[in-house]
Order: structure tokens, then C-alpha cells, then sequence
């Protein structure tokens, strides 16, 4: 799984020029999901998320959490965080997990995140177009992928 998190000050997803959901100050991850994942690469991922310390303390350092905070989350799928570009100048998707084995995985990860924050978390719609207005407060954007991470 590779996430692309930015830290907002308000974000929305809209879908047929209608909004869909929409947040205050938090957090908007946009979660690729690739074949190879699993539910642990899940577990690790929202844990990360969630504790991810990017949010400014009473001197102004990145010491707070989305829990510190009570921040929310806008969670949009995004198969293209698993383009490769190697060849030519289009961008293959094989990578990327199929529909069938992405939604569970999708739904996994807003109910992680859910259960995490106690609270509802912000999506877009699988597989639409959709429009996301963000602003990104810093700019703080953070990329983690869970094959980067230590096994150990």
C-alpha cells in the first residue's frame, strides 16, 4: 500500500459537481493499493496514519497527532500512486490491485481508520471521477508505502 498525506486545513471530494464529503483541519490520504497487499500491511499503514505526529504543538514543532488534535481524515482511492513509467510515456497499472481485490481492502482501511479516531472518516466514491479540492496547510506531505517498512 502506498499513501500521498497532506496535511489540510479543509478539504472536499466532489463527484457529479456534487460534494460527497468534506473536512476540516486533518489529514487527506490518497491510498494506492497494489496486488500484493495484505490486511497487515493495512493494520500497519492505519496505525502509522493516525499517529503520524505533523501538526503543530504551542511551539509551533510537528508533535501532534490526528488524536492530538481530534483531526479528521478524507480517505480517496488512487490506483495511479502504482503507475510505472519506465517505458514510454504511458503509465501501466498492472500493479495496481483489481477492483475486486481493492474494495474490501478500501473498506478495511475506513473502518481501521474509523476505529482509530472514534469517529466517521471522509471517502470518496470507489472508482469515480472525482474532484478533490484541497488546502494544504505547510505544505506537509508525507508518502509512505508499506513495503518500506521494518519487518522486524
Amino acid at each position: 500500500m502506498r499513501a500521498v498525506i497532506q496535511r489540510v486545513s479543509e478539504a472536499s471530494c466532489r463527484v457529479d459537481q456534487q460534494v460527497v464529503s468534506s473536512i476540516e483541519r486533518g489529514l487527506v490520504v490518497l491510498l494506492g493499493i497494489e496486488q500484493a497487499d495484505e490486511m497487515d500491511d493495512l493494520r500497519w499503514l492505519a496505525q502509522k496514519i493516525v499517529n503520524l505526529r505533523v501538526f503543530g504543538d504551542e511551539n509551533g514543532l510537528m508533535n501532534k497527532s490526528l488524536h492530538d488534535i481530534q483531526g479528521n481524515v478524507l480517505l480517496i482511492s488512487q490506483f495511479t500512486l502504482f503507475a510505472q513509467t519506465k517505458k514510454g510515456n504511458r503509465p501501466s497499472f498492472i500493479r495496481a490491485a483489481k477492483p475486486d481485490r481493492a474494495i474490501p481492502l478500501y473498506e478495511s482501511m475506513i473502518a481501521a481508520l474509523s476505529s482509530h479516531l472514534r469517529k466517521t472518516v471522509a471517502t470518496g466514491i470507489f472508482g469515480a471521477d472525482m474532484k478533490i479540492s484541497l488546502i494544504n496547510d505547510g505544505p506537509v506531505t508525507v508518502v509512505m508505502d508499506t513495503k518500506d517498512r521494518d519487518n522486524h
